[in-house]
């Protein structure tokens, strides 16, 4: 049975937060429920806003990927008058969600102490490239220069080319993720305390978080990780061949009695009981004798027949999908996870939902991403009782 109730209807969140990172973060809020309340700089806004082509409306690409489920509200936190719409709209959220380089709210008088002063149950989460504390927190952090900081680009990439960073910013992605998470545990210890708490979320802190069985290895053997390409350093074999038709598809054997069945269909029974390749240790050892005839057997067939044929026999593949037959495939779209989204200059706009499926309490889009300031003068009347002449007054006086 499905509920009106969303599971954050009754959270209020003030985004002070810009890019990815941030408002990936307020996004899933959002789709949860919460009242999302985005802040932007009069006439400029959000950064992404500026990152297109493509962009649909006048509203980049970018920007839209992670802005929907909120209200858009323009504030110069630069004036005195600008901060005090801050605090009053703090003093009456549950979560203020901030990405500020270290020391710049605070000096503006919008840091956790300053706010929490007034709302002793408030949530205050800062996201930076570094953390609020260390040698490098001063340090401006982007997710290029994180991926490269964190390890992750040392063993990404052909074995004999540079190192590669990930199609996506990742970086910021997870940190958005383990952003939101720690939200939503402190809103539940204030269920039980009443108290509120504040949050450090740092860029190389999740980069390292997430470096999770090659961060494992190089701790427990103190070898340095190689780059295997498309390869797997602890499973063989794991990556993607060539077929007699030239499609590349995944073969990803995940265990020992996976293995036998494919040698058994594949025509390589000697393969299967050869001790160099019996079990997934001896396999990963000698990976380099072993991937060569892997290849050279793969393209005695079309992609088409080896996809079939394996997956017949439960035995783990995949083709190498480019983004319109992602956007088109049966499961993606039995799934929902396409969305068309009405909006105010591009009349529509697909959308990648959230993936989080809450059978009665469903994630929804119920907003489209705002246009920069859409909602100000709706928000300040709203919230402080302001008339359109104060409203006026204030936006030609720079302050919103």
């Amino acid at each position: 049975m499905i509920s009106n109730l969303k599971p954050l209807s009754d959270v209020t969140v003030l985004d002070l937060s810009r890019v990815l990172a941030g408002p990936y973060c307020t996004m899933m809020l959002g789709d949860l429920g919460a009242e999302v309340i985005k802040v932007e700089r009069p006439g400029i806004g959000d950064e992404t806003r500026q990152w297109g082509p493509p962009d649909a409306g006048g509203e980049a690409a970018y920007y839209l990927c992670v802005n929907r489920n909120k209200r858009g509200l323009t504030v110069n936190l630069k004036v005195p008058e600008g901060q005090e719409i801050i605090r009053q709209l703090a003093k009456k959220s549950d979560v203020v969600i901030e990405n500020y380089k270290v020391g710049t709210l605070q000096k503006m008088g919008l840091g956790y102490e300053d706010l929490e002063k007034n709302n002793p149950g408030l949530i205050y989460c800062s996201i930076t490239g570094f953390g609020q504390n260390g040698p490098y927190k001063d340090k401006p952090g982007y997710d290029f220069m994180i991926q490269g900081m964190g390890g992750i680009m040392s063993f990404t990439g052909d074995p004999d080319g540079p190192p590669m960073k990930v199609g996506v910013a990742i970086v910021d992605i997870t940190a958005g993720l383990f952003a939101c998470s720690s939200i939503l545990a402190a809103l539940r210890h204030r269920e039980k305390t009443k108290r509120g708490q504040y949050i450090d979320i740092s860029l190389l802190d999740s980069m390292i978080a997430w470096l999770a069985n090659v961060g494992s290895n190089y701790l427990i053997s103190d070898e340095i990780p190689i780059r295997y390409g498309n390869g797997h350093p602890n499973i063989v074999p794991y990556e993607p061949f060539n077929t007699k038709d030239g499609t590349y598809i995944i073969l990803a054997v995940g265990n020992d009695k996976q293995w036998q069945k494919f040698c058994a269909f594949a025509g390589m029974d000697a393969l299967a009981s050869d001790p160099r390749f019996a079990t997934n240790p001896q396999r990963v050892r000698n990976r380099k004798a072993l991937i060569p005839i892997i290849a050279d057997i793969m393209l005695n067939r079309p992609g088409a027949e080896w996809l079939r044929e394996l997956d017949s026999l439960q035995i783990p593949c995949g083709p190498i999908n480019t983004l319109d037959k992602v956007f088109s495939d049966p499961q993606v779209l039995a799934r929902d996870m396409v969305a068309e989204v009405p909006h105010p200059t591009a009349k529509t706009v697909k959308m990648v939902p959230s993936p989080m499926k809450l059978y009665e309490t469903p994630c929804e889009i119920t907003r489209h991403p705002p246009l920069l300031g859409e909602h100000t003068d709706e928000i300040l009347k709203e919230t402080f009782g302001y008339n359109s002449k104060k409203i006026e007054e204030l936006r030609q006086n720079g302050v919103i």
